[in-house]
Order: structure tokens, then C-alpha cells, then sequence
């Protein structure tokens, strides 16, 4: 019964420690996104105010229509 016990710990602590990897990796990408957008916004807005108006229009339509998606989805 000991061999069997064993045997079963060392998946378990595989998963305890890619489980405690996993939030470094998604603050990892997370900061990836965050510079990519404030850089993007950046020459967005030196470019003008017609095409920033035209940027959070096309924006606000993907949000709702993903927000849209997700809820016929979930259903």
C-alpha cells in the first residue's frame, strides 16, 4: 500500500508546482499586453482626434459583440 502512495505523490506535486508557476505567466503576458497597448494608444493619439474617435468606436464594437458572443454561448 506504501508503493501505491508513493507512486500517486509525484504527479500531485508536479501540478502543485506548475500550479504556483502559472500566475507568474499570466502576469508575465498580462505586463506584454499592457505595454503593447499604452504604446499603441501613444501613436494612436498623436495621429489625431478623428482617428481615435474611429479607434474607441471600432472598440466599443468588438466589447459588445464579444460580450454578446459569450452570453449566447454561455446559455
Amino acid at each position: 500500500m506504501d508503493v501505491v502512495s508513493e507512486q500517486s505523490a509525484a504527479p500531485l506535486a508536479e501540478e502543485a508546482m506548475l500550479g504556483l508557476l502559472l500566475p507568474f505567466w499570466q502576469l508575465v503576458i498580462g505586463a506584454f499586453v499592457l505595454v503593447v497597448v499604452v504604446l499603441s494608444l501613444g501613436r494612436l493619439a498623436r495621429r489625431g482626434r478623428s482617428r481615435m474617435t474611429t479607434a474607441l468606436v471600432v472598440t466599443a464594437a468588438a466589447i459588445a459583440g464579444f460580450a454578446v458572443i459569450g452570453v449566447l454561448l454561455q446559455g
